[in-house]
């Protein structure tokens, strides 16, 4: 399956589709594993994050959070941008799924880059690191919630540990950004 996408014999969707039926073709795992193996419950939350992102988009919201955020942040120059990007997808991350985060951030930093006239790709790579460093909560990531309960932590462990480790992704991510891609 990587080595079709790599080599670009065929997309990720299509090679991971095909290695999805050959598995259940071969008996690696029966059918009612593979469907049990689903976290439809997440794919549920995902695919509304997308459909709420572009009512976002169509209703004029994501331009009005766009203009909110630059004008707030206006004043520290792109890297001020930079950071509120960050930090705004990785406060939902700590609430909902990265891939939901990203989702609903997705418009409003695609329409704070347009507003701002300036390559939207800096941005979204912000948002995909920021949505993956959800270390503050044992709720925002499933690695969390794996070892929350068998690790015997507590809420506040997660609090502890992690807000500071946002932060300091927080600030690389945002330093690195800026100094690749505006300096």
């Amino acid at each position: 399956m990587v080595l079709a996408a790599a080599l670009k014999i065929t997309s990720m969707l299509m090679a991971a589709a095909i290695t999805a039926i050959l598995m259940v073709s071969i008996n690696i795992i029966n059918p009612t594993k593979a469907k049990n193996s689903v976290d439809f419950d997440v794919l549920l939350i995902i695919a509304s994050a997308f459909g709420i992102g572009k009512a976002m988009t169509n209703s004029g919201l994501a331009d009005l959070i766009a203009n909110g955020l630059i004008n707030s942040l206006e004043g520290f120059g792109i890297i001020g941008i930079i950071a509120g990007i960050f930090f705004i997808t990785s406060f939902y991350t700590e609430l909902i799924t990265n891939n939901a985060a990203a989702a609903l951030i997705f418009p409003i930093a695609l329409s704070t880059a347009q507003n701002l006239q300036i390559a939207p790709k800096p941005i979204m790579i912000t948002i995909a690191i920021a949505a993956s460093a959800c270390f503050a909560t044992p709720i925002g990531y499933q690695t969390n919630l794996m070892i929350y309960g068998p690790g015997g932590y507590k809420f506040k462990d997660f609090l502890k540990v992690g807000i500071p480790m946002n932060l300091l992704v927080g600030i690389l991510v945002t330093c690195i950004v800026y100094f690749l891609f505006y300096m």
